[in-house]
């Protein structure tokens, strides 16, 4: 979806930041209140362009987060809600299933780990596998056992985000695009955001900013901690004549230090099924080819406190990842170990993405949601996987928290 609006010159409440979630919120505001002044804000000439756009197309279904935490709460009431609302939309949704599989008998702890917080938190359908059962799920996957979850899909959210931009549009609000906040301040109790296609001053804003989150809302007086942390992982891609390896998505059992899932196969909601993917640090905070090097984004990665504590920490991890960016042949010997058909030569360079990584100060990963407050504004801080899964149901927290802290009727 491309645009041609331009945010009029005052709106009630100003999103910034045209991926699914801020579209979602945007969506959720101007259903609350229908006579509210919604903008959203995006840079690009399109909407849900960037983590979005380039990410694997998982709807999760809630098995992998610590019950009680936003994560967990939101994941299994959005994955619901948002099959519901591509069914309504008729946007092509799949529940194609996954499978977490143990390779070997030590990784079962940690399978019996995923188990309890999958039932923790009200997956629906999933059980417990034998090597034999397995198998018959998944012909060409071995392992000492898994877990079965059937209510994960796959979906297309760009096409999710663009029917999100028509809803808020048929509302009456405005998706402009091509439309860059270089600037906010607060003054007079507005919020003066300026961009690419003038200025528009806000009653409130909601920013939904991805990789450059942290940037706007620190200057608006928010915490510097954490900080956006870009991670760029790269997949490989299966030839055609080789997909029948796997039927539908087959995942390891994860480092549950780490708020990654490994070395996976996942059916692309477009018939591709995708290997991987990495995850190193990148040298920009949009930087999809290792080229785009971003000379402010390396310095604020490098001068962060929290970047050497984490590297410390997970030195062995880093290792391995950057063997795997090095060698496709590496990275497809981590699946072959519960994908023994699968060979170097089966496979084909895939697409990339960047992930917008909460970095906290003492070299924590955060790993839930995080949303931050400044005076008429709120800052999504942190909204790694399974954001888009649960972008319905994060819209509805974000917009009451954004009633009190804006002064909006929401």
């Amino acid at each position: 979806m491309t645009s041609r609006a331009t945010p009029a010159n005052e709106c009630d409440l100003a999103v910034v930041g045209g991926g699914i979630l801020g579209l979602a919120v945007a969506r959720e505001a101007i259903g609350r209140a229908p006579g509210l002044s919604v903008a959203v804000m995006e840079k690009e000439s399109e909407v849900g362009f960037h983590q979005t756009g380039h990410n694997s197309g998982v709807v999760h279904a809630g098995i992998y987060y610590r019950p009680g935490s936003l994560k967990a709460r939101l994941c299994v009431v959005g994955a619901r809600e948002l099959y519901e609302y591509c069914a309504s939309r008729d946007i092509a949704a799949e529940r194609c299933g996954k499978v977490i599989v143990a390779a070997s008998p030590r990784e079962l702890p940690g399978l019996d780990e995923l188990e309890r917080r999958g039932r923790a938190n009200g997956v629906p359908g999933l059980r417990r596998l034998s090597p034999e059962e397995l198998r018959e799920v998944e012909p060409h996957v071995r392992g000492a056992g898994a877990l079965h979850s059937p209510a994960t899909g796959v979906v297309d959210f760009p096409a999710v985000a663009r029917a999100f931009a028509r809803d808020v549009e048929a509302a009456g609000g405005t998706v402009a695009t091509g439309c860059e906040v270089a600037q906010a301040s607060l003054a007079a109790g507005r919020l003066r955001l300026r961009h690419t296609l003038g200025e528009t001053c806000a009653r409130g804003a909601v920013f939904c900013a991805g990789v450059h989150a942290d940037r706007l809302a620190v200057s608006l007086g928010a915490p510097r901690d954490p900080r956006i942390v870009p991670f760029r992982g790269a997949w490989l891609r299966l030839r055609p004549e080789r997909r029948h390896l796997v039927r539908s998505l087959v995942y390891p059992v994860p480092d549950p230090e780490l708020p990654f899932l490994g070395v996976h196969l996942t059916r692309h909601p477009h018939g591709e099924v995708l290997i991987g993917p990495t995850a190193l640090l990148a040298p920009g905070r949009e930087a999809y080819r290792l080229r785009d090097v971003s000379p402010r984004d390396v310095a604020a990665t490098l001068l962060w406190p929290g970047t050497w504590r984490m590297t410390r920490r997970f030195w062995r991890t880093g290792a391995t990842e950057l063997r795997h960016a090095a060698s496709y042949r590496a990275l497809v010997a981590d699946a072959a170990r519960y994908v023994p058909d699968l060979r170097p030569e089966d496979v084909l360079p895939g697409p990339s993405g960047v992930r917008a990584q909460a970095l906290a100060r003492d070299g924590r990963l955060v790993d839930d949601f995080v949303v931050s407050e400044t005076e008429r504004a709120l800052h999504v801080r942190n909204a790694p996987s399974p954001a888009a899964t649960a972008a319905l149901a994060i819209a509805r927290l974000i917009v009451d928290r954004a009633s009190s802290v804006t002064g909006l009727p929401l």
